[in-house]
C-alpha cells in the first residue's frame, strides 16, 4: 500500500509486505517518508525487519534513532546498541554508554562498564539529567509491552493481504 501524496517523490506513507511469487518468498520493500515492511527505508519513520531512517524500529535498526534487537544509531536502544548514546544488553558509545556492558569514551554505567567515568557519581548524574537515557530506561522498564509492536506490522500485513484477496474473489 503507498499513500498518493507524496513528497520530494516519495510517498508519504509506504507499507510492503512480504509474498510468494513463482513459489518463491518476496520480501517486502517499503521506501517513503514512513515506511513499514520486510526491509524499511524511512526518511522520518522506518518499521521492518530491516529498518533505515530517521527513527528506526526492527530487528536490525540504522538511524538517528535507533531501536531493534541489533541498533546502529545516534542515539541508540536495543540488545546490542552502538551510537554515541546507546543504551542496551550491550551498549557501545562514543560519548555515553549505559547496559549489563557498557562501554563509552567518556560515561559508562552497567554490570561492565569502561568508560573515563564508569560506575561513578558524573555516570549517575548523565543518566538522570539526560532525556535519551531517562526516557530508554523507562522503555527498558516496561519493554514487554513494547513487543507488542512488533505485532503491529504483521497485523497490518494479514488485514492487507485479506483485503486484496477478497477483491480478487479468492476464498480459504
Amino acid at each position: 500500500m503507498k499513500s498518493s501524496l507524496h513528497l520530494f517523490g516519495l510517498p508519504l506513507i509506504h507499507v510492503a509486505t512480504g509474498q510468494l511469487v513463482d513459489g518463491r518468498f518476496r520480501r517486502g520493500v517499503a521506501r517513503g517518508w514512513i515506511a513499514v515492511g520486510d526491509v524499511a527505508f524511512g526518511v522520518l519513520l522506518a518499521v521492518g525487519g530491516l529498518a533505515v531512517g530517521g527513527i528506526s524500529i526492527g530487528g536490525l535498526a540504522l538511524g538517528g534513532l535507533a531501536f531493534a534487537g541489533v541498533s546502529i544509531g545516534v542515539f541508540a536502544l536495543g540488545g546490542l546498541a552502538i551510537g554515541v548514546a546507546a543504551v542496551g544488553g550491550a551498549a557501545v558509545a562514543w560519548w555515553a554508554a549505559v547496559g549489563g556492558l557498557a562501554l563509552a569514551r567518556d560515561i559508562a554505567l552497567g554490570g561492565v562498564a569502561a568508560a573515563t567515568h564508569a560506575n561513578d557519581t558524573i555516570a549517575q548524574e548523565l543518566v538522570t539529567r539526560q532525556t535519551f537515557f531517562r526516557v530508554s530506561m523507562d522503555l527498558v522498564k516496561h519493554s514487554r509491552w513494547l513487543l507488542l509492536l512488533a505485532v503491529l506490522p504483521v497485523v497490518m500485513a494479514i488485514r492487507q493481504r485479506r483485503r486484496s484477496e477478497g477483491d480478487r474473489g479468492i476464498h480459504h
